[in-house]
C-alpha cells in the first residue's frame, strides 16, 4: 500500500502511524512543526477529526481504503453492543498484525512480507495471505525451513527483551505460539478513536 512521505503523514496524524517515527528526533522536528502552525487555522470540525481517525487506523494498521471499509462494515453487522471492540478485534486478529505483536517482525509492513514469503504456519499450515483473520485457539508457528533465516537470526535473544501481549502466547526456543484470548481495548492499545471512525462511516 502506497502511503506517501511517511515524516509528513505522521506529523498530521501522530508518531503512533509508522513504527520509524517514534523516535525522538521525529517528535522534536513534530514539535517545531506545531509550533509554526500556532497560528494557523481555526478549530477543527467533527467530520475533519473523524477522518483524520479513521486515516490514523487504517495507516496503523497499512490498510487500503476498501479492505479498512470492509472491516468496519463488518464490525457494524455483527450487532454487537460494543461495534468499536469488534472493530479492534477484527484489526489486531489479522495474521501480519499477531506476528508483529509477537515480535517477529519489527513493522507491521515487515510482518505482512514475512507472511507473504511463506515463513509463517497456521494450525500447522503455511498460510501467505496477511489478512487470514485468527481465532481463539490458533496455534502459530515459523516455519522450520525459516527459523535460521536472516529475519529471525538471534531471534531468541531478542524476545528476552520483548514484552509479550497478554492475550497470545509463544515459546522463543521452539519458535511456536498462539492466541489465547480475544484482545481487548486494554490488553492490545487501539490505534486510535475507533467510535469516531465508526462514526465517520455511519454519518
Amino acid at each position: 500500500m502506497k502511503t506517501g512521505p511517511r515524516y509528513k503523514i505522521a506529523k498530521r496524524l501522530g508518531a503512533s502511524v509508522f513504527e520509524k517515527t517514534q523516535t525522538q528526533k521525529f517528535a522534536l522536528s513534530a514539535d517545531r512543526s506545531a509550533k509554526n502552525k500556532r497560528h494557523g487555522r481555526g478549530r477543527a470540525s467533527e467530520y475533519s477529526k473523524q477522518m483524520l481517525e479513521k486515516q490514523k487506523v487504517r495507516i496503523t494498521y497499512g490498510l487500503p481504503e476498501r479492505q479498512f471499509r470492509a472491516y468496519v462494515h463488518k464490525a457494524l453487522a455483527a450487532h454487537s453492543a460494543k461495534p468499536a471492540e469488534r472493530l479492534h478485534e477484527l484489526l489486531e486478529l489479522r495474521l501480519d498484525n499477531v506476528v508483529w505483536r509477537l515480535g517477529l517482525a519489527s513493522t507491521r509492513r515487515a510482518a505482512r512480507q514475512m507472511v507473504a514469503h511463506g515463513h509463517v504456519l497456521v494450525q500447522g499450515k503455511k498460510t501467505r495471505a496477511p489478512s487470514h483473520t485468527l481465532s481463539v485457539g490458533d496455534r502459530i508457528a515459523v516455519r522450520e525451513g525459516s527459523k535460521k533465516h536472516g529475519v529471525l537470526e538471534g531471534f531468541s535473544e531478542r524476545f528476552l527483551d520483548h514484552t509479550l501481549a497478554s492475550w497470545l502466547s509463544w515459546n522463543p526456543k521452539t519458535m511456536e505460539g498462539g492466541v489465547t484470548e480475544l484482545p481487548t481495548i486494554v490488553s492490545a492499545d487501539p490505534a486510535g478513536n475507533l467510535s469516531a471512525v465508526l462514526s465517520y462511516y455511519t454519518r
